[in-house]
C-alpha cells in the first residue's frame, strides 16, 4: 500500500529541526563521541525529544508516519553529521521497526510501536550470524516449540544498538531440518527475558558512538505469540521486506555523509593556502570536487527515485539495491578525495575528514555488502 506521509509543510518544520540539531549540537559533539566511543546522554534525549525514533511509525501508534521518501530526507540531513548518531535511531527506524511494522499483528503493534515511537524502546534486528552474513538463509539459530512457548538458541553477530535494545527482532529456524529460506520465523524477544545474553561490544574501526554487539540465545523462552503476525515461516520474506527499506535508508546515509565530506573538502580547499594561492585555485583540486560533488548529486538523484517507488508500491529490490550500491562506493570515492584535497592535514585526528573517512568504511558492508548488492542486481535482471 503506497504511503502518504506527512504534508510538506510538516516536513519542512521536521528537517529545519533535525538541520538545526546537527549544526549546533551533534558535528560540535563528534570528536568527543568518537573518543569515548559513546553518545552523550544528553545528545540521545534529544534526539528522542525531536521525535526521531517515531519516524516511521504510523501516526496511529504515536510517530510521525513517514513516507520513505520523507524519511530519506530526514537521513540526508541527520547523516551531515557523524553516522554514530544516525545508529541510535537506525534499525529502529528502519530494518527492525518496519518489519514489526509491515508484518506484526494489531496486538503486537499495540504492544510495542507506542514506545518505540515515544523513544522508550530500542529497537535491534538480529539476522546476521557468525557463520551467516551474506548468506541471510543459512542462519542456524533455532526455535523449537514447546508447548506454550518457543525456545530459542543461537548467536546473532554484529547486532547494532543490542546493548541499548528493549526489543530484538530475531530470525531462527523454527522449521527443524528445513535448509535456505524456508522454515525461517521471525520473533520477538524483549530484553531481560532469560536466556538472552549480550555480549560487550566489539571494538570497531569508525562510527565508534555506535553500539555493536553480539546477542546469544541460550534457551531463551518466548511466548508462543512472539511469532510476528502470528505465522510461522514467513521470517525471511519479513527480513528481506524490511531490508529493502533498509538499503534505500542506509544509501541516504551515505548521501548525507557524501555532503557533508564535500563542505568539508570545499572550505578547506578555500582557505588553505599553496604557493600563495587558495587550494581551490589549482585546476586538479577543482578535478577533485567536481567529480566528488557529480557523484554527490547522482547517489541523492537515485536513492530519492528508489524512494518514490518504492511509496508507489512497485518493488524496488533492483533500485534499493542499486541506490545502497552507487551510494555507499560514491560516499567512498569522495571521503578519499576529501582527505585527499587535505594533504598531510587529513591524516590527523584534529580534522573532521579523518574521523568522517573510517565512518565511511562501514557503509560498504553492512545491510549487505557492495559484492551481494552486485549479485542482486545482476540476478532480478535475468530473472
Amino acid at each position: 500500500m503506497p504511503e502518504a506521509g506527512v504534508d510538506r509543510e510538516s516536513l519542512h518544520l521536521i528537517l529545519a529541526g533535525v538541520r538545526r540539531l546537527v549544526d549546533e549540537v551533534l558535528i560540535p559533539a563528534e570528536a568527543e563521541t568518537d573518543a569515548t566511543g559513546a553518545i552523550p546522554p544528553a545528545i540521545a534525549r534529544q534526539i528522542r525529544d525531536i521525535g526521531l525514533f517515531g519516524l516511521t511509525v504510523p501516526p496511529d501508534y504515536g510517530g510521525l508516519g513517514l513516507s520513505l521518501a520523507q524519511e530519506v530526507a530526514v537521513m540526508f540531513e541527520l547523516c551531515r553529521a557523524s553516522p554514530s548518531f544516525r545508529s541510535l535511531i537506525g534499525t529502529t527506524v528502519s530494518a527492525g521497526g518496519k518489519a514489526l511494522t509491515i508484518d506484526g499483528t494489531p496486538e503486537q503493534k499495540r504492544r510495542h510501536l507506542p514506545g518505540i515511537a515515544r523513544g522508550e524502546t530500542v529497537v535491534s534486528f538480529c539476522l546476521t550470524e557468525p557463520g551467516s552474513g551474506s548468506d541471510a538463509a543459512g542462519l542456524r539459530t533455532t526455535a523449537r516449540r514447546e508447548g506454550g512457548e518457543w525456545v530459542l538458541n543461537g548467536t546473532k553477530r554484529f547486532i547494532s544498538n543490542a546493548p541499548h535494545a528493549g526489543l530484538f527482532i530475531v530470525m531462527a529456524r523454527s522449521e527443524a531440518g528445513s535448509r535456505g529460506a524456508k522454515g525461517v520465523s521471525a520473533f520477538l524477544v524483549e530484553a531481560g527475558t532469560p536466556g538472552v545474553q549480550v555480549q560487550p561490544p566489539w571494538r570497531k574501526m569508525g562510527q565508534n558512538g555506535a553500539a555493536v554487539a553480539d546477542v546469544v540465545f541460550a534457551d531463551a523462552r518466548i511466548p508462543a505469540d512472539a511469532v510476528i503476525g502470528g505465522r510461522e515461516g514467513q521470517g525471511f520474506r519479513t527480513a528481506m521486506k524490511s531490508l529493502d527499506a533498509g538499503r534505500i535508508h542506509i544509501a541516504a546515509v551515505a548521501v548525507g555523509l557524501a555532503t557533508r565530506l564535500v563542505e568539508e573538502a570545499t572550505a578547506y580547499a578555500r582557505e588553505r593556502q599553496q604557493f600563495g594561492e587558495p587550494l581551490v585555485q589549482f585546476q586538479l583540486i577543482q578535478g577533485m570536487l567536481a567529480e566528488s560533488e557529480a557523484d554527490r548529486l547522482a547517489a541523492h538523484a537515485l536513492v530519492e527515485a528508489a524512494a518514490r517507488r518504492a511509496d508507489a508500491g512497485e518493488d524496488v529490490r533492483r533500485e534499493a539495491a542499486a541506490a545502497k550500491l552507487f551510494a555507499t562506493e560514491a560516499c567512498w570515492r569522495i571521503a578519499d578525495r576529501a582527505v585527499q584535497i587535505h594533504g598531510g592535514y587529513g591524516y590527523m585526528r584534529d580534522y573532521a575528514v579523518e574521523r568522517l573517512f573510517r565512518d565511511a568504511r562501514l557503509l560498504r558492508l553492512f545491510e549487505g555488502t557492495s559484492q551481494i548488492m552486485q549479485v542482486v542486481i545482476a540476478r532480478d535482471m535475468v530473472g
